[in-house]
């Protein structure tokens, strides 16, 4: 196997020029790093005939392995009905894919002594304080609580451990009190608003018993707002953008990014329901959420996935130290958190979690292909990647595919890509 020495340099060579290339990093032939040409050409012939069947719009997919870019391609239409073609600049919204942007930000406070992982909210925003939870009765929430157990930390945002859900997936009284997802929220609240709202509600659990998505990274993103007095994409911008040659990642889309900015299709091919991009991007949100509201292009999220795979470097710039990555991407439920991760999102069922993904803990068992300590969080708009340490290996899928089909070309993709690694 191919030595991290290797993707360091490789990250080097782009890093000491004058402005990064449009290559994340320097291209190489598959069979040079053990993948085989025929096997990687299945992925154009599956996505050729769904696309031709109205499965979805088109896709970008970036694959990298032992240092090398062995496929940047893009397939399909950007905006069908528009006959718009993909290209591989094009920009998508990456909703969840968020997630873990927001909690490198935050742990790049924690390295600078700023805060701490076992910080209360309560520290920050002092509504949260003194939360309450509902009281269960038979498996169900009911009117009634009693005080949390414990604080809300700064590490139950990071890893879904709050009590503080998306009301969109649940029918129960305490579901129905909470605003549906990260983007409804920020479209319709502003930043104050929204955690005045939570601190007003009831938690569904106690505070580190059970794993239920929610918005902890949204709460983390103003907690960075709070702490360094910048809005979370100045914040983010400057830190992690920037430094890793992200020039297409953003919270807002103006300018020529429009027109580069993908759309699904009208109609879900599934449920015949309309479809929409959401939330749309080129309409100003109420804050900046950091579980759901950028968008990137796969060029700028794999630079962000290689450099969680190097360990927090890429290049001569070191974002966060080793020590500060391999606690982020181990497993923070342990034994005595309920485990619902395949409840958000059913192929990372029988996942760990750590702060802001998910992290692959058994070889077997789980419903895709990969091995110990890959670690990834996809995006409801239909996008999705992963980084597997073991093989070096870093993959970026990017589609305008919501809804339920998401979920199955997560599989497929995976299923796609392993099956091309021959040694």
């Amino acid at each position: 196997m191919v030595s991290f020495r290797i993707l360091t340099a490789a990250f080097s060579l782009l890093a000491c020029s004058a402005a990064f290339a449009a290559d994340p990093l320097p291209r190489g032939r598959p069979e040079d790093v053990g993948l085989s040409s025929e096997r990687l050409a299945r992925i154009a012939e599956v996505l050729k005939a769904d696309i031709d069947a109205g499965r979805i719009p088109g896709a970008v997919i970036a694959i990298a392995r032992h240092g090398k870019l062995v496929a940047l391609d893009a397939y399909g239409w950007r905006d069908k009905a528009g006959g718009v073609a993909m290209t591989t600049d094009t920009i998508f919204n990456i909703a969840s894919m968020t997630k873990p942007m927001t909690a490198v930000g935050g742990l790049m406070l924690y390295e600078q002594g700023k805060l701490l992982i076992d910080d209360p909210l309560g520290k920050y925003f002092p509504k949260f304080a003194n939360m309450r939870v509902a009281v269960s009765e038979n498996g169900e929430p009911t009117v009634d609580t009693v005080p949390a157990n414990r604080p809300i930390t700064i590490q139950d945002l990071m890893r879904h451990t709050s009590g503080m859900i998306y009301g969109g997936r649940g029918n129960t009284i305490i579901h129905k009190q909470y605003p549906a997802g990260s983007a409804a929220a920020a479209t319709r609240l502003d930043g104050a608003a929204f955690m005045d709202k939570l601190a007003s509600l009831p938690l569904l659990y106690q505070p580190a018993t059970v794993w239920d998505y929610g918005f902890g990274l949204d709460v983390l993103g103003l907690t960075i707002e709070k702490i360094s007095g910048q809005p979370l994409s100045q914040y983010l911008e400057a830190n992690l953008f920037k430094p890793l040659g992200m020039t297409d990642t953003v919270f807002s889309i103006g300018g020529d990014r429009v027109a580069r900015y993908a759309k699904p299709l009208p109609v879900d091919p599934d449920t015949g329901k309309p479809q929409a991009r959401g939330p749309d991007l080129t309409q100003p949100l109420k804050f900046e959420c950091g579980g759901g509201c950028a968008a990137s292009t796969a060029s700028d999220y794999l630079r962000f996935a290689l450099m969680l795979m190097n360990g927090g470097r890429a290049g001569e710039a070191r974002l966060l130290g080793p020590r500060t990555v391999a606690y982020m991407l181990s497993d923070q439920l342990g034994t005595n958190i309920r485990n619902l991760v395949g409840n958000a999102d059913p192929t990372r069922a029988d996942y760990g979690f750590g702060l802001g993904l998910a992290v692959r803990t058994t070889p077997g068992v789980v419903r895709m292909m990969g091995s110990v300590g890959q670690f990834s969080w996809p995006g409801a708009s239909g996008t999705d990647w992963w980084v597997d340490p073991k093989e070096e290996l870093a993959v970026v899928y990017l589609s305008a595919a919501p809804g339920p089909i998401r979920w199955h070309y997560r599989q497929k993709i995976n299923a796609l890509v392993y099956q091309a690694i021959i040694e």
